[in-house]
């Protein structure tokens, strides 16, 4: 066993389980305040369910033996046959820190679809989507992509750290989700601003430091692929940021704080799946083109007639194509070129199809069975209320241990009493109700 090695991947698992909770502030500051519990526990709620299936079968299915190059046997369900000294290689990390790592983007990738949902859809509804999502979709895209045997694995397609397996795979799946589901009751007409932009902010600041673990934990190994992965994850995701506020400052004339904080995700969406194969100066692009045209990709949902709630469209699946493309382009060592590009493509837009129609099926089996969408009265009061009897801010103590001003009483009337000078005279005070 390398002792290094497996402390950089346990560590990196540790990372990883940190951009669950940190993706749950990042929505939950996103959402109105009504629903901001409920977009918390969308995203929380994977770490449960799916570190449960991926124990019983989900590790089989992605990484046991493969079964016609689509998905693995169950011949490792419930980690059957793997001890402490099972080891992946001549000298390397125990077997149990790959499938922990593994396990942490399992848990990620639903959680990401959640956002595109956010204030109309029911928890328990949800909770049965996802479980079925990471069985039918995940499990066997991860297969694909990663595992010995996997068809895009054997045809070479460059996906480091996830780009087509986890934000591709999860951008797709979302879609379809948004377009059983509906819109939300309002949209576009009604405004519906973040409620906490510096909880916005905390949580993208705590998924920019996970990504690191993500980003280069995948290396396995405590090398030159890992340092080079992390230092691209930071020169993607700071351009990405510029790429992105520059946009907004062009067409709408300010740089906003949700802004910075979708192009850093913007960034470190894109780098994913290429920021082992590429340049530092590759890496820049890579951001920078991801931050133009994530922010550009957002502002269309509109226009096409979609209620993607969080921007997960505009975010993931576009950040992820436009990561897993550029590796065509930008890949050194003689990985690019347009026979890779070619592969790349491939590789993208079957995931991004087989999510899609799968997720729609899925989607839709849960909607016309147990009903997906939340009643409208519960969307309107705010599903915080309606599925978890608690709210994100407890607005009825406040100022409840207050002494008051003066004892005496003041008038409960909307037109107050006749103040001196006044010669008899009303005064409507209603604007100071």
């Amino acid at each position: 066993m390398n002792g290094a090695d497996t402390a950089f991947v346990l560590i990196s698992a540790a990372l990883v389980m940190l951009m669950t909770p940190g993706l749950a502030f990042f929505y939950g500051g996103m959402v109105r305040v009504k629903s901001a519990l409920n977009m918390l526990m969308m995203s929380f709620v994977s770490l449960g369910i799916v570190s449960v299936l991926w124990v019983l079968y989900g590790y089989s299915l992605a990484f046991g033996p493969d079964v016609g190059g689509v998905v693995g046997s169950l011949d490792l369900a419930g980690l059957r046959g793997i001890s402490a000294g099972t080891l992946t290689g001549e000298d390397g990390i125990p077997v149990l820190a790959f499938v922990l790592f593994q396990m942490m983007f399992a848990v990620l990738t639903p959680a990401l679809m959640s956002g595109a949902l956010a204030d109309r859809v029911k928890f328990g509804a949800w909770a049965v989507f996802l479980a079925l999502w990471v069985t039918a979709v995940y499990f066997p895209v991860a297969h694909w992509v990663w595992a010995d045997g996997g068809w895009l694995h054997e045809l070479e397609v460059v996906d480091f750290a996830g780009g087509t397996a986890v934000h591709i795979n999860a951008g797709a799946g979302a879609l379809a989700a948004v377009l059983v589901v509906g819109r939300r009751l309002g949209f576009p007409a009604e405004p519906m601003r973040p409620h906490s932009l510096p909880l916005v902010v905390l949580g993208a600041a705590l998924l920019w430091f996970g990504w690191f673990g993500f980003n280069a934990g995948s290396a396995l190994a405590a090398d030159g692929s890992a340092a080079t992965m992390a230092l691209n994850t930071q020169i993607a995701t700071g351009a990405a940021v510029c790429g992105w506020l520059v946009h907004e400052r062009l067409r709408h004339g300010a740089c906003t704080t949700l802004g910075a904080a979708s192009g850093a995700v913007a960034g470190l969406v894109a780098i994913t799946p290429a920021g082992a194969d590429v340049s530092p100066l590759g890496a820049l692009l890579t951001g920078l083109v991801a931050g133009l045209v994530c922010a550009w990709a957002v502002g269309r949902k509109v226009a096409l007639g979609f209620d993607d709630s969080l921007d997960v469209v505009g975010v993931h699946l576009v950040g992820g194509l436009v990561g897993t493309l550029l590796v065509g382009f930008l890949a050194v060592d003689g990985v690019g070129g347009l026979e890779q590009f070619g592969k790349q493509a491939l590789g993208a837009f079957s995931v991004l199809a087989f999510s899609f129609v799968v997720s729609w099926l899925l989607a839709q089996l849960v909607h016309r069975t147990i009903g997906f969408r939340a009643e409208a009265e519960d969307e309107r009061a705010g599903v915080d209320r309606a599925y978890h009897a608690e709210t994100a801010y407890d607005f009825g103590a406040v100022g409840s241990s207050a002494r008051p001003r003066t004892s005496v009483a003041r008038p409960v009337s909307r037109i107050a009493a006749v103040p001196p000078g006044t010669d008899g005279a009303k005064v409507d005070v209603s604007a100071e109700v």
